[in-house]
Formats: structure tokens, C-alpha cells, sequence
């Protein structure tokens, strides 16, 4: 039996979970506890990231000890901690690691720093038991990637963003329009009264053949739009807000398709492959829709990690930390480990975008 106590404090969310796998049997959540800053950040519209690392200051250790208390599992039988130390607000990343750091130490266990977007990556192994190799789009407030996921630690990015996530042009699009954060779920609730049809936006990238995202100039021509029918009627907002949603969900049929098809060809051997979807934006019924229609037509199995463990939580920290322990891989992860702003996950692949002193951009 293995049980891991798993830490994340990237951004926003503020969370602890135990995670325990038995033999050759399933794994089990026997905790998921997750604390959402959404209030503390709504009066900015955006996450403000000194707020963020005060709020994970002020409430990570009663989280961890309600992770410990519903798990019914004490600190002294956890094999291992797991906790995020990278990519994400440096300062959160901080208090998440240091806070793990200490634990391990006092506790005498092994300590495992965990790259977040390796989180997203493996939920659907904790949630449906998916094997080897599978497709990832990961699409959140901070990334938009496709990623061939082809073991633990094995992971190859086949596109990402130019400029914006998709998260990102969610929330900047709902600002632009008055209404309030978190701008996903707002743009959706308020697109489902609007004329899809009514706007022209452009569907951005479509036709490329690789397979890369860009959603900086959709962003340009929702405020264009916006501007030049001001004042804005609710009908008006409702509008845009649907046809906004209906050229993302365009740009993704598009851009998804093509890393289908370059799936079959790398693994041919591949009977039935999968398409995993996770992040935020995951949860937006339009484009769930769409991935879905798409992935019946092309021969694809369609996985979407129930909505609690898509966004940011740490059973999935907690999971990749089983996942390394596994494989043996766990070891290069030390008490001098440092929490890391960029991290991509394949640091293989060229990046696309702001590669400085930091580092590559996720």
C-alpha cells in the first residue's frame, strides 16, 4: 500500500489531499480538500498574486491537518509528501514546498516536487485507469497545450499558445464586458441567451498545419466589436458572449483534429486511442460538446476527469507522487529542491513564447 499526502498552492486554490493505491487494486481519494480564493481576487477581476501567497500563508496548515483528519490517516503512516513546486505564482509555490519541506523533515518522509501540469496530465490514470499513450489537451487560465502523454515523466508537446491561454481570453473577454470573475463560467451562463450567428469572429490558427493555439487576436476583435456598438445592451453582451464561445469552440475543433491524426500515426498500434481533456475551461459545455463530436468522428475514446479534479486540486499532486514512486523516478526530488515560476513539462521541445532568464514558459 502506498499513501501520499499531496500539496498544491500554484495559484488560487489553496489545497491538500491523501491519496492511497493497494496492490494491484484501484486508487483511492480518501480526502480532497480545496480552499478557493475567488472572493479575496474578484474585486481586482484576476488573480493578484501577493494576496494569493497571504491567503495560502493563512490557511495551508488548517487544510492539511482536514485532509489528514477525513483521510483517517495519520501523518506518521503517509509514505511520501507531494506537493507542487512548479509552474505557477512563485509566491504561492513558496509556501506550498516550504510548508512540504518541513513536514517531510519533521515526519522523516520522503519529499516528491511535483510539476503541476504532470497533475493534469495524470488524472485521467487515477480517475478511469487509462493506459499509455493517450493524448492531453490541457486548457486552463494559464495553459493551453496538446501534449502525447507516453509514461510517467514521458511526455512530448505537440502545440501550445502563442500569447494568451484560453482561461486567460475567458476572463480578459468577461472584464472587457463588465461582467464579473471568474470570467469562464460568466461568459458561458450569459452566452447561452446569445445569437451565435451574430458576430463574425475570427477562428484563430485555423488551417495551420501544426497545431499550435492563439488567442490574442480574438481577444482584439471582441473589444473592436464591443467598442463600436457601445452602450452595450445585456442582449448585446449575450451575443458577443456566444459568439466568442462559438470561435473558440471552432478553433479547437480545428486544431485538436490535427493532433488526432498525427496521434494515429505515431501509435498505430493503437486500437482504441484516447483523448484526455482537463483544466478550468474543460468544464465549458459548448466546447465539452464539441471535443466530444469530434473525438466520435475520428475513433476516439473521449476522457474528461470529473470537473472537482480538472481544475486545481491536490489529489492529482498527490496521485503523480504515487505515479513517480512507482516508477522509481521519485529520487532526483530533495529537500533543496527550489519552486520553479516556469516549468515546462517537455523540456524538449522548443518554447513558443517567453523563453528569458527565468527560463521557458510552460
Amino acid at each position: 500500500m502506498i499513501r501520499v499526502l499531496g500539496i498544491e498552492t500554484s495559484c488560487d486554490e489553496t489545497a491538500a489531499s491523501v491519496v492511497t493505491l493497494e496492490g494491484g487494486g484501484a486508487p483511492e481519494i480518501l480526502s480532497d480538500i480545496v480552499l478557493s480564493q475567488i472572493e479575496e481576487h474578484a474585486a481586482f477581476g484576476g488573480v493578484v498574486p501577493e494576496i494569493a501567497a497571504r491567503a495560502h500563508v493563512e490557511a495551508l496548515d488548517g487544510i492539511i491537518e482536514a485532509a489528514l483528519a477525513d483521510s483517517g490517516v495519520d501523518l506518521a503512516d503517509i509514505d511520501a509528501i507531494a506537493a507542487t513546486a512548479g509552474p505557477g505564482l512563485v509566491g504561492g509555490l513558496i509556501v506550498g514546498l516550504m510548508t512540504a519541506k518541513a513536514i517531510a523533515a519533521a515526519a522523516n518522509k520522503p519529499l516528491i516536487a511535483i510539476n503541476h501540469l504532470e497533475g493534469h496530465a495524470l488524472t485521467a490514470r487515477l480517475t478511469d485507469g487509462l493506459d499509455f499513450p493517450y493524448l492531453l489537451l490541457l486548457v486552463s487560465g494559464g495553459h493551453t497545450q496538446i501534449v502525447a502523454v507516453r509514461g510517467v515523466g514521458d511526455y512530448q508537446r505537440w502545440a501550445t499558445t502563442i500569447d494568451d491561454a484560453l482561461g486567460e481570453a475567458f476572463d480578459k473577454t468577461a472584464k472587457m464586458l463588465g461582467l464579473p470573475y471568474p470570467g469562464g463560467p460568466n461568459v458561458e451562463k450569459v452566452a447561452a441567451t446569445g445569437d451565435a450567428t451574430r458576430f463574425a469572429f475570427p477562428r484563430p490558427m485555423k488551417g495551420s498545419a501544426q497545431p499550435d493555439f492563439s488567442f490574442s487576436g480574438l481577444k482584439t476583435a471582441v473589444r473592436q466589436a464591443a467598442t463600436a456598438i457601445a452602450p452595450l445592451s445585456d442582449q448585446d453582451v449575450a451575443d458577443i458572449c456566444a459568439s466568442f464561445q462559438a470561435a473558440v469552440a471552432d478553433a479547437l475543433d480545428d486544431r485538436v483534429s490535427r493532433a488526432l491524426n498525427r496521434f494515429r500515426q505515431e501509435f498505430p498500434g493503437e486500437a482504441k486511442p484516447a483523448l484526455v481533456v482537463a483544466g478550468g475551461v474543460a468544464a465549458n459545455r459548448t466546447i465539452k460538446a464539441t471535443l466530444e463530436a469530434l473525438c466520435e468522428k475520428a475513433g476516439f475514446a473521449f476522457v474528461a476527469p470529473p470537473l472537482k479534479l480538472c481544475t486545481d486540486n491536490a489529489a492529482m499532486i498527490a496521485w503523480a507522487g504515487i505515479e513517480r514512486l512507482r516508477a522509481g523516478i521519485a529520487g532526483e526530488n530533495t529537500a533543496d529542491f527550489l519552486p520553479r515560476s516556469r516549468w515546462p513539462l517537455d523540456s524538449i521541445s522548443a518554447p513558443m513564447v517567453g523563453s528569458g532568464r527565468r527560463g521557458a514558459k510552460a
